[in-house]
């Protein structure tokens, strides 16, 4: 078409038909890539997996006959095929790659997954964005060699049966290969650049005269393929020509990656595989694109592949040594960070980093994590004080209300630790946000560029790309897309790279420039359900954390005391491995199968049997060398301050008929109550040291023998006779406070004697139980929307309310709600000496889609309500003045969250809740959530949990809020001891703190072996110039180092004390030798 180039109405011709006419031809090309092809039609199958099926001696002759076309599969299904490939005649020289389609989406929601192998050994993963697998010419070189294909048809929604619809194997034309993806890249570039761009126009006409030498007239001929070299040359010639000419371009770096979600639409078992085929397909691939670099973070798939595919892992490994392979993020696994505590965290980051350490040599520098439901705002602590500068992320760009402001940026963390981090603005496909499962193609490149908001300081940003959550990662389209976006003009400058030399690039760039700082969490403004679904799993963790911050502290303290060196480190490392791996960002926030979920059950059921035997291990063996002259009772205090409180031990011989003395002497109150269809003895200690221990005497005089809550009514208690509380159908009342009941069940008033004010709003019920209909338009799981608040109701249908306890240590007025085909138990408790209401709760719940939340108005005026996060708190507001503020209308918080006007607060405790909301004075607290996708069965049957109110005095720092929410989550525990002659003494403390604002998180054995690891953290936003750790052993030397037990700096220390300054809210990790 000669004549569309002459004048002003001919080039706008031109111009309307080339990018039709070019698209056609293109579409006509793509099949002719393929110059030859042979079917494949006979294989061996069977319908299980196979150990060995792989490898070419192996006897399949049991197996059944299948054909190409056939059937296979059904849910959950793993199957083996194998079959013989000969190579033709005069294909040995050629490009030959085998086509397998083992099982399309035919009206499933996934293909089916497969690993291919070839002559023994795994080739690539098989799925339906890699159908093609290239055949090295080794391979080609034998002429005939086995294949095996173990395929899994997939969860959830697959097809009944599925159907292997395609096995050949072809010869491919290289030159018409490349010219095909370059020239439809050219061609998708053309589509992204404006109409007046000039370089625009320079493509076009470079892609139409490229295109008119294809010689067309008889395809597939020599010809035909002679004319698409030609063209191929031709287009490459000008490419480079154009690509010659200066121009000023930011750059894209290209980094490979997969996105494996550990569990989620599948178990842990599919991951393994899903792995295994990921990995083989990526190694596949850098043999055929030497400047192809690929990213993968968690170490525990790391492992699996270890474990399972133990020779794909030396390749692996292999390259990473390379610099071919980059192995980063650092921790564990990819993690929720809202709902693990601070511990948890640098747990990720300790073990992850030793594994990329111990296994492959290398160091990281960098934590990614790009799918998180939110930030919390101690990771840039966390992050930085375990040795990592930098943080990659971007889901918050998927908020349902407001933008985040920045993509660069310095993230400033609650105790103003500075963090570097960086956010992937990819544009997902048909969406608003940015993705972290980018692809390689011209409006990526140009769409990362364009929606980046630090031009200004930054001209480099990086793209990972690849298909994830199982489905292969890169693609071999994606790395010829590459190739060709090298030289194209009018978009970034691209080329493959790798995210920590970005990152040191990009910190270099920023040395002098002004960064915007963002001092505050993270919070994502949608998956708000996370902090609620599957509350078992959120109760489960919170148990497993106190359970094994126990046992650490515990062992180290009795080896110690003993001069043993039976600390379990190996069984505690399993554990703490299980219990990270748990909380992965799709398990721990509920978001996945149900049968991700019976694979969990199982894991905390091991996490709490090698914990609590870790524990007993530490008791036996402290216990055995105790110096006490008669029988006594034992009680144990992990924190860091010295308590009271209400500890529980079995009505056994060793304690019935008997009487506890108090430290001063004098009879403990005890008090004996039924529970779980048996006897406890209640007991009141005081003057229980910090984080040890102390004997209070047994001796023979008799307790009362009628359980407390008897028909009888008769004393209730034992040592001490007087009884400071009243309990009846309606009301309850102790030295603190004054409690009245409406016929609801709901509290009517709440007095607290000591302030003598209500603590209620004014006519409005306290402990309401409210229900809303909760149908997110999303995720079912992960979401709540903000007009669930539409239809609410409460639970007003009062079944029975009866005294079961009445003192003397503490009273207890069961009351039973039901609701629909639910039941409510809740047992309202309270105490003689604790100035704090329980609501400990079980409820057998059976509605679905379905919010339970409790409320209670409190008659307090403040514009911002204090909540618990990792090592610290933070305010959030109570109204609703800006989108960001009515964006947080579920929040997520630990152990309390606390509303306070000048002279008095209440706090709202949990022992295993995660999402509150506190709007105009009203504190409610998130209960269960009940979603039906993708568990139809989540947060169905018995849910235990217990909340707590706690009114103070002044603000929730002044009223030790963290100390008591501490004393909910963590009770004394208690044992009984026989006379022995052992040496230590009837009390001991570890270690104890000067300052009522400073906390001993963590005791537990260095990595190393040789000496402790004392973890403090400021707990209440204060500065302290001289903060001192007593401890009960004089020191032999002491050392501050990161969080991950790395570095050894000078710390003061003298006799049996260490000081140190602290600012507010940080963490100080110590080394102590005694």
């Amino acid at each position: 078409m000669p004549f569309c180039r002459k004048g002003a109405k001919g080039w706008r011709m031109f111009m309307i038909v080339a990018e039709p006419k070019i698209a056609k031809q293109l579409s006509e090309l793509k099949p002719l890539i393929v110059r030859e092809s042979r079917e494949l039609t006979a294989f061996r199958m069977i319908e299980q997996d196979v150990p060995g099926a792989y490898r070419p001696d192996f006897d399949d002759s049991g197996w059944r006959d299948f054909r190409v076309g056939d059937e296979w599969g059904g849910y959950d299904v793993t199957a083996w095929f194998r079959g013989i490939v000969e190579v033709p005649d005069g294909w040995s020289g050629e490009k030959v790659a085998l086509q397998l389609r083992v099982g399309p989406r035919d009206g499933g929601e996934s293909a089916a997954e497969a690993l291919l192998y070839a002559g023994g050994e795994p080739l690539q993963g098989i799925d339906e964005h890699h159908e093609e697998a290239w055949l090295p010419p080794k391979l080609l070189a034998e002429g005939r060699f086995p294949i095996a294909i173990k395929a899994w048809s997939g969860v959830p929604n697959v097809p009944e049966r599925r159907r292997f619809r395609t096995a050949r194997l072809v010869r491919i034309d290289g030159s018409a290969e490349r010219f095909y993806y370059m020239a439809d890249t050219v061609l998708k570039a053309v589509d992204e650049l404006a109409p007046e761009d000039l370089r625009r126009t320079r493509l076009l006409r470079l892609l139409d005269d490229s295109i008119r030498k294809l010689d067309w007239r008889q395809p597939q001929s020599n010809a035909f393929y002679e004319s698409v070299g030609e063209a191929l040359a031709f287009l490459s010639d000008g490419l480079a020509g154009l690509a010659e000419t200066k121009e000023i371009r930011p750059k894209v770096i290209g980094v490979g990656h997969s996105h494996i979600d550990m569990a989620w639409l599948w178990r842990l078992s599919h991951t393994r595989e899903k792995a295994a085929r990921t990995f083989s397909t990526v190694l596949h691939l850098m043999s055929q694109y030497p400047e192809f670099r690929y990213l993968h973070t968690s170490p525990q798939l790391y492992r699996y592949l270890k474990e399972d595919y133990p020779e794909l892992f030396a390749k692996v490994r292999e390259k990473i040594a390379s610099g071919e392979w980059e192995i980063s993020g650092a921790m564990w696994v990819e993690p929720d960070t809202n709902v693990p505590n601070g511990e948890s965290l640098i747990r990720h980051i300790l073990l992850g980093k030793a594994f990329i350490r111990d296994e492959f040599g290398q160091e990281t520098n960098l934590v990614r994590l790009p799918d998180v439901s939110g930030h919390t705002w101690a990771l840039p602590q966390i992050v930085r004080k375990s040795g990592i500068e930098r943080l990659l992320t971007s889901k918050t760009s998927r908020s349902s209300f407001n933008r985040f402001p920045y993509d660069t940026f310095v993230w400033r963390g609650i105790d103003g630790t500075e963090l570097l981090t960086h956010f992937v603005t990819t544009p997902e496909e048909g969406g608003s946000c940015s993705t972290y499962n980018g692809s390689v193609d011209p409006r990526s490149v140009k769409g990362l560029w364009d929606e980046y908001r630090q031009k200004d300081v930054n001209e480099e940003l990086l793209l990972p790309f690849g298909w994830g959550d199982g489905v292969g990662g890169p693609t071999k389209d994606m790395l010829e897309a590459g190739r060709a976006l090298a030289s194209i003009p009018g978009l970034p400058q691209f080329e493959f790279g790798k995210a920590e030399p970005f990152f040191d690039r990009l910190a270099k760039r920023l040395e002098n420039a002004e960064l915007p700082v963002w001092d505050g969490e993270l919070y994502l403004e949608s998956r708000r359900g996370t902090y609620t679904s599957h509350g078992w799993i959120k109760r489960a963790n919170r148990k497993a954390e106190t359970l094994y911050h126990h046992a650490e502290w515990f062992n180290v303290v009795a080896d110690l005391l003993t001069g043993g060196d039976g600390y379990p480190a190996e069984a505690l490392r399993k554990g703490w491995e299980l219990l990270l791996l748990n909380q992965f960002h799709d398990i721990l926030p509920g978001t996945s199968l149900r049968q991700v979920y019976e694979d969990a059950r199982e894991h905390f059921r091991e996490i709490a049997d090698i914990g609590e035997k870790a524990l007993d291990r530490a008791e036996r063996a402290l216990l055995g060398k105790l110096g006490l002259e008669r029988d006594s009772v034992v009680v144990f205090n992990s924190l860091s301050w010295e308590r009271r409180g209400v500890v529980e031990l079995p009505l056994t011989e060793a304690v019935n008929g008997k009487t506890i003395l108090g430290s001063d002497g004098s009879p403990a109150r005890t008090q004996i109550v039924e529970e779980d269809g048996g006897e406890l003895l209640l007991v009141e200690v005081e003057d229980v040291p910090a984080m040890g221990y102390a004997a209070y005497a047994l001796v023979a005089r008799p307790l009362p023998d009628v359980p407390s809550g008897s028909a009888e009514g008769d004393d209730r208690g034992g040592g001490r006779g007087d009884n400071e509380l009243n309990v009846s159908r309606d009301s309850l009342e102790n030295a603190f406070f004054r409690i009245r009941l409406n016929e609801q069940g709901q509290i009517e008033s709440l007095y607290d004697k000591r302030a003598r004010r209500e603590v209620l709003a004014e006519d409005r019920p306290g402990n309401v139980l409210q229900t809303f209909e909760d149908r997110p338009l999303r995720f079912d799981a992960g979401d709540i929307d903000i007009d669930y608040r539409e239809k609410m109701t409460e639970i007003g249908k009062l079944a029975e309310a009866v005294v079961e306890e009445e003192g003397p240590v503490r009273g207890v007025l069961r009351l039973v709600w039901t609701f629909g085909d639910s039941r409510i138990v809740q047992r309202l408790t309270v105490y003689r000496s604790v100035p704090r209401i329980d609501f400990r709760t079980e409820v057998d719940w059976r509605e679905k889609r379905t919010l339970l939340k409790a409320a209670f108005p409190v008659d307090i005026r403040a514009t911002r309500a204090t909540y618990d996060i990792q090592f610290g708190a933070i305010e959030r507001p109570t109204h609703w003045n800006t989108s960001g503020d009515r964006a947080r209308f579920e929040v997520c918080a630990h152990k309390w969250a606390d509303l306070s006007e000048g002279g008095y607060g209440v706090s709202l405790l949990n022992d295993c809740k995660y999402g509150y909301d506190v709007k105009d004075g009203v504190m409610r607290l998130t209960l269960i959530k009940s979603p039906v996708l993708p568990d139809e069965t989540a947060d169905q049957g018995r849910h235990t949990f217990t909340y707590s109110l706690y009114p103070h005095f002044g603000d929730w720092r002044y009223g030790q809020t963290p100390r008591a929410a501490y004393d909910l989550n963590v009770p004394l525990q208690a044992a009984v001891a026989g006379p022995g002659s052992g040496a230590l003494p009837y009390a001991y403390s570890f270690v104890s703190v000067d300052a009522d604002h400073v906390f001993v998180e963590t005791v537990k054995q260095a990595e190393a072996g040789d000496c402790a690891i004392v973890r403090v953290y400021e707990a209440m936003q204060c500065r302290n110039g001289a903060v001192t750790l007593r401890f009960g052993q004089n020191i032999r030397k002491a050392a501050e180092c990161n969080l991950v037990e790395e570095g050894e700096e000078q710390v003061e220390f003298a006799g049996a004390e260490l000081t140190f300054p602290i600012r507010p809210y940080e963490i100080k990790t110590f080394k102590v030798w005694f």
